[in-house]
C-alpha cells in the first residue's frame, strides 16, 4: 500500500499563458488560439497543442536522472561476466545487480542469502541494485516465478566464481594452497586458524574482469549459514512506518502532475475539447495530441480538479460483446488456430466398463487491483532520458519505449521503484508511456498518476478461460480417458499496445499475451489415454495481460475439480484417489502432509448434510505439480456455507509446498500466504464486469476484493530439500486454492461449482 493518496506540492499561483509547441520546443505565449497537429508532425518535432494557464511565465528547469549508487569504473553489463553482476566495493562491502526486481515477494533478501552464502560475508554487507537498465544486467523481466531461479542462481554463479577467484588471489597473498583456505567473514583465512587477508585488500573497488564459470562449485549445503534461515525483509519496517518511498511518492525537482482523460468508451475518439472548462483552475494546462487528452498542472490537486471538470466531447463506440454470457461468446468466437498439447495412449472405444464424465468450468476476466493505481515519472532529454516506473521488466519497457518513441536505447534509462502490488503486467508500461509522452512534448519532468477508475477500468485484463473436460473411470476406478478442450487468447507477437501511445496515433506493434495460460491442462495422475487441446482465440474482448499465475490457476481448478468428480463417481476418497495415481514420492509427499495438517478422515462420499442445518461444513483438496515441473503443492481446506445466504467463509487453510531448497523459509510463507489469500479473493468476488462500451466495475464496491474478518488460518508446512535446486515460489501456491475451495464447497453442499466466482447468489442458484 503506497504511504501517500496525493502527493500536494504547492507552487506560486501562475498566470494565465498558453504555449504553443514548434519545432524548437515550446514558443511564445499564445492567446485565444488553437492548434491540432497530426501524429506525423508529432514524430517528427514532439509537436503538440498546448493550452496552458500560468501564472509568472517560463517552465523550471529540468531535473536530472536519479543519481546512480556507487559503481566501479568500466563494470561490465554483459551477463557472461561475473563483473555484471557483482562488485567488491573498497570497503570490503558487496553490491548485486540484477534486473529482477523486488514486488513484494522478498527477493533482495533471498538473493542477498544466496550471494553472502558464497561468498562468506555477512549479509549486512550486500546491497541490491535492482532493474536499473544503466546498471544492471538483462536477466530478463520478473514474472513466470523466475526471479530465484534464474535472477538469484546466476547472481549465485557469479559469487561462486568470485570466491574461486579470491581464494586464488588470498593463496598467492598468503603463500599458501587454496585448498588450504575458505573464505569467511569478508576474508580469505586458514582453515587451520591465522591471520588472514580481506577481500577489500585483495580487490576493492577493482574489476574481477572475470567470465561466469558455470561449473565453478557451490558451496556444500551442509555448511551452509545463511541460507535457509529466516532473515527479515529489509523493506519491511520502512513499509510499516509509512516510510517507504513508493514510485507514488518519488519526486525529481521541476516536475508537472498530470492526469489522463480516458474516453467514455474503450475504441472512442476524440472530436473536440473545451478547454475554458478549466479556464478558472489555477496553473493547469491541456495537452491535446489526436485523441490523447491530459491536464498538467504544478500542483497535483489541480491536475486531479482540471480532469473531473474537463469537458470533451467523444465519439460513439459500442464494440463490446458484454461480460453477461461472455461464457458463451468466448466459444463463439473467432479461432486462430488449434494446437494438440498432450496426446498420449489410445482412448477406449465403447468399454461397457468404462463410467464416463464431462463437465464445463469457467474462468472470467479479472484484473490486477493493485492497491495503489500505477504511477510513473518521465524526463525527457535529448542528451538522456529517465523513467521512473515499478514495471516489472525494465530492460523490456526500455527495448519497447525507444522503438515507440524514437529514443536511442542508449539514452534511456529506466530505473525500478516500489509500487503497490503488481501481480504481472498491470497499468506500470501505460502510466510510464503516458508520463514519456508528456514530457516529451512539454520537455519537462512529468509525473502520471492513474486514478482508482483508471486502475480498474484500464490495466490490462487476465482474460477469460472456457475449458470442457471429460474422462472415464473403470471398475477398479482408474482413470481410462481424460481430454481437455479449452478456450484461450492467442499470443500475437510484438507486445501489447501502451493505451496513451495508441490514443496518440504513433504506431506501435499491437500484439497480444496473457503469458502462458495453457500449461497444466493435464492431469498428473495415471491415465490410459490424455488428450488435451487449446482452441487460439484470434481476440479477447478486453487486452489481455499475465495476471499471478496466467493461466494455472483456471486450468487446475477445472483439472483438480473434474479429479473429485472422477473420486466421487467411483466411490472412492478425494485424498486416496489421488494418492493411487501418482508415483512421485515428492507428490505423494506433499499430499499426505497437507491431509495430516488438516485431520483428513477418509470418505468415499460428500459430508453428511444435516436436515435442515443452515450452516453446512466441508473439507477438499487439491493438488498441482507447478508447470508440470516445478514446485509441488498440495492444499486442503475446510469451508463453512451458509445455507440461507449461499456466503462462503473459508476457516482454514492446510498447505504443503515443496520448492526445492529454500532460502529464506519466512519469506516463502509469506508468498504461499500470500498467494492463497488473493487467490481465495480472485475465486469468491472477483470478476470484471463490462457493458458493450467499457468496464463497469471500477471501484471496490463494484470489484470486490477478500477483506481482512475474511481471511482464513493458513498452515503452511516447507519441504525443504537443500540438495535441489530452488524454485520460485511466487505462483505457485496460487494454483490448486480455487480448486480445493470449489471441492470442499461440494463436500459440504452436495453442489458442484463450476464457475468462479462462487458468490452467494451463484451458490444459492
Amino acid at each position: 500500500m503506497t504511504s501517500t493518496a496525493f502527493n500536494k506540492r504547492g507552487a506560486p499561483p501562475p498566470r494565465f499563458n498558453a504555449l504553443r509547441a514548434t519545432p524548437f520546443g515550446l514558443a511564445a505565449p499564445l492567446r485565444g488560439a488553437a492548434f491540432s497537429v497530426t501524429r506525423r508532425d508529432f514524430l517528427r518535432t514532439g509537436g503538440v497543442v498546448v493550452v496552458g494557464f500560468a501564472v509568472g511565465g517560463g517552465w523550471p528547469r529540468r531535473s536530472g536522472a536519479q543519481p546512480s549508487p556507487g559503481t566501479i569504473a568500466g563494470r561490465s553489463l554483459d551477463p557472461r561476466d561475473v563483473d555484471s553482476f557483482l562488485a567488491i566495493q573498497t570497503d570490503g562491502s558487496v553490491t548485486i545487480y540484477t534486473s529482477k526486481v523486488d514486488v513484494g515477494t522478498g527477493l533482495r533478501i533471498a538473493m542477498s542469502q544466496m550471494a553472502a552464502e558464497e561468498l562468506g560475508i555477512p549479509i549486512d554487507r550486500i546491497t541490491v541494485v535492482e532493474g536499473d537498465t544503466a546498471l544492471t544486467p538483462d536477466q530478463g523481466g520478473t514474472g513466470g516465478s523466475t526471479g530465484i531461479p534464474r535472477g538469484a542462481v546466476e547472481v549465485r554463479q557469479a559469487a561462486a566464481t568470485a570466491r574461486e577467484a579470491l581464494l586464488t588471489l588470498g593463496a598467492e597473498h598468503l603463500k599458501r594452497a587454496p585448498a588450504d583456505l575458505t573464505l569467511d567473514g569478508g576474508e580469505v583465512r586458514p582453515v587451520s586458524g591465522g591471520p588472514g587477508v580481506a577481500i577489500a585488500t585483495l580487490v576493492g573497488g577493482k574489476r574481477l574482469s572475470l567470465r561466469v564459470n558455470p561449473k565453478a562449485p557451490l558451496k556444500d549445503p551442509t555448511r551452509y549459514a545463511v541460507v535457509g534461515k529466516p532473515l527479515l525483509r529489509p523493506d519491511v519496517p520502512a513499509k510499516c512506518t509509512g516510510q517507504h518511498t513508493y514510485v507514488q511518492d518519488h519526486t525529481v525537482p521541476g516536475m508537472l502532475h498530470a492526469r489522463v482523460i480516458r474516453p467514455p468508451a474503450i475504441g472512442a475518439t476524440l472530436v473536440s475539447v473545451d478547454e475554458s472548462s478549466v479556464r478558472n483552475l489555477p496553473g493547469v494546462r491541456v495537452v491535446r495530441i489526436e485523441s490523447f487528452l491530459a491536464v498538467v498542472a504544478d500542483d497535483e490537486w489541480a491536475a486531479v480538479r482540471a480532469a473531473r471538470t474537463m469537458k470533451a466531447t467523444w465519439s460513439e463506440w459500442s464494440g463490446l460483446p458484454g461480460s453477461e454470457g461472455l461464457d458463451r461468446h468466448v466459444r463463439q468466437s473467432a479461432v486462430e488456430r488449434d494446437e494438440v498439447l498432450v496426446n498420449r495412449g489410445n482412448p477406449s472405444r465403447d468399454r461397457p466398463d468404462v463410467k464416463r464424465l464431462t463437465a464445463t468450468y469457467w474462468w472470467p476476466c479479472q484484473s490486477h487491483a493493485s492497491i495503489g493505481p500505477s504511477c510513473a515519472i518521465a524526463d525527457f532529454r535529448a542528451e538522456g532520458t529517465t523513467i521512473w516506473t515499478a514495471t516489472q521488466g525494465t530492460h523490456g519497457m526500455r527495448a519497447s519505449f525507444s522503438r515507440v518513441f524514437g529514443i536511442p536505447a542508449d539514452k534511456l534509462r529506466v530505473i525500478y521503484l516500489d509500487g503497490s502490488g503488481s501481480y504481472g503486467g498491470n497499468g506500470n508500461d501505460d502510466v510510464a508511456a503516458d508520463a514519456l509522452l508528456l514530457s516529451k512534448t512539454l520537455a519537462r519532468p512529468v509525473r502520471v498518476q492513474w486514478m482508482r477508475q483508471d486502475e480498474h477500468g484500464w490495466d490490462p485484463k487476465g482474460p477469460p478461460q472456457l475449458l470442457d473436460v471429460g474422462g472415464g473411470i473403470d471398475a477398479q476406478g482408474r482413470i481410462v480417458d481424460w481430454e481437455t478442450q479449452m478456450w484461450v487468447p492467442v499470443t500475437v507477437p510484438g507486445g501489447r499496445p501502451l493505451l496513451g501511445v495508441d490514443a496518440a496515433a504513433i504506431p506501435q506493434p499491437h500484439g497480444q499475451s496473457s503469458g502462458n495460460i495453457s500449461q497444466n491442462g493435464d492431469p498428473p495422475y495415471a491415465a490410459s489415454s490424455v488428450r488435451v487441446v487449446v482452441h487460439w482465440l484470434k481476440q479477447t474482448p478486453l487486452r489481455p495481460s499475465n495476471l499471478r499465475a496466467p493461466g494455472k490457476i483456471g486450468n487446475v481448478f477445472a483439472v483438480e475439480s473434474f479429479t473429485d468428480e472422477l473420486a466421487a463417481a467411483a466411490g472412492i476418497d478425494a485424498v486416496e484417489f489421488r494418492v493411487r495415481g501418482l508415483t512421485d514420492p515428492r507428490a505423494l509427499d506433499v499430499i499426505k502432509r497437507a491431509a495430516a495438517m488438516i485431520g483428513w478422515q477418509s470418505r468415499p462420499s460428500p459430508n453428511p448434510r444435516p436436515a435442515g442445518g443452515t450452516r453446512l461444513v466441508g473439507r477438499g483438496m487439491a493438488y498441482a505439480r507447478y508447470k508440470q515441473a516445478e514446485n509441488y503443492v498440495a492444499m486442503a481446506m475446510d469451508v463453512e456455507v451458509d445455507r440461507s445466504t449461499g456466503r462462503i467463509l473459508v476457516r482454514r487453510v492446510a498447505c504443503a509446498h515443496d520448492c526445492g531448497l529454500v532460502i529464506n523459509p519466512d519469506g516463502l510463507r509469506n508468498q504461499i500466504e500470500g498467494s492463497i489469500v488473493q487467490t481465495l479473493s480472485r475465486a469468491l468476488r472477483e470478476e470484471v464486469t463490462f457493458d458493450r462500451s467499457r468496464v463497469t466495475s471500477v471501484d471496490w464496491a463494484s470489484y470486490p476484493v477478500l477483506r481482512f474478518p475474511e481471511a482464513p488460518g493458513v498452515e503452511v508446512a516447507l519441504i525443504d530439500r537443500p540438495t535441489l535446486p530452488p524454485f520460485g515460489a511466487g505462483e505457485a501456491s496460487t494454483a490448486p486454492v480455487a480448486a480445493a475451495l470449489g471441492n470442499a464447497v461440494f463436500d459440504a453442499t452436495g453442489v458442484r461449482l463450476r464457475a468462479v466466482p462462487f458468490t452467494p447468489e451463484r451458490v444459492k442458484a
